[in-house]
């Protein structure tokens, strides 16, 4: 499947179930690392807006950039009515921005999808000198209580190829030759959601790697969650545990 369109027919789903990121996040990236109320801020592989609203509601402005028409779409009914967003139809790889001029760049969610190389000559192109990339994303807890480790196998056993995506094999190591001085430096921070059976539908569903509802497998991976949520709700939710990755230096 063609990466840049994987999440078509996922966007209702990535709207409203997909989490958002650690207010300690944003705050580390507003004190440590320099970004502020006046900075220009490219969003690359920008979604559905998550982390664009973020940078918003700091005061930046904010450039989002993504191929896909329909998560684009949804970013720009979000977000367009703030003068400080713009959206760009374009790839991480080649924006078609001009040269040195955003303050940062942001990936979040996203980077993984990219090819490394051609993104990293992008990145170069069109930062500030002195400016920074900031990677984040939200990895999801696989172990620690019987429903992350039940959701985990689920999830091994029905996602199409759920191996094969992802930012599991992204470390500090791999990442070294795509950031300058050394590589990056790693950050990270914890956020927690609340999901009723509704909600952790719609949150399996949003990931790419999920059967859609013409798979022959859906049925019974529907029928699993189902019974993986009525043995570990309490108070009507079950809680999806994330710790929040932050990679951050110059390239």
């Amino acid at each position: 499947m063609d990466n840049k369109e994987r999440f078509t027919n996922r966007v209702d789903n990535y709207v409203l179930y997909r989490p958002t990121y650690p207010g300690e996040a944003l705050d580390f990236m507003y004190g440590k690392l320099g970004f502020g109320p006046d900075s220009v801020i490219a969003d690359l592989g920008a979604g559905t807006g998550i982390f664009s609203r973020l940078l918003l509601e700091r005061g930046s402005r904010v450039i989002g950039v993504e191929p896909n028409e329909a998560m684009r779409k949804a970013a720009v009914e979000a977000l367009g009515g703030s003068e400080r967003y713009q959206a760009v139809a374009a790839s991480a790889e080649e924006t078609g921005l001009p040269d040195h001029s955003v303050d940062f760049i942001v990936c979040a969610q996203s980077y993984h999808w990219f090819d490394r190389e051609l993104a990293k000559a992008e990145f170069k192109r069109i930062l500030k000198p002195g400016g920074k990339v900031v990677l984040i994303w939200n990895s999801r807890k696989t172990f620690g209580t019987p429903f992350l480790e039940q959701f985990e196998k689920l999830l091994l056993e029905y996602g199409t190829d759920y191996e094969k995506v992802g930012h599991k094999s992204i470390t500090q190591d791999t990442l070294r030759p795509y950031f300058a001085d050394g590589g990056p430096t790693l950050n990270t921070f914890s956020i927690e959601q609340s999901l009723d059976e509704a909600a952790l539908k719609g949150r399996l569903l949003s990931s790419s790697y999920s059967p859609t509802p013409d798979h022959p497998r859906y049925e019974d991976m529907m029928k699993e969650l189902e019974e993986i949520y009525r043995r570990n709700e309490a108070d009507g939710v079950v809680t999806m545990e994330y710790i929040t990755e932050l990679y951050w230096g110059e390239v």
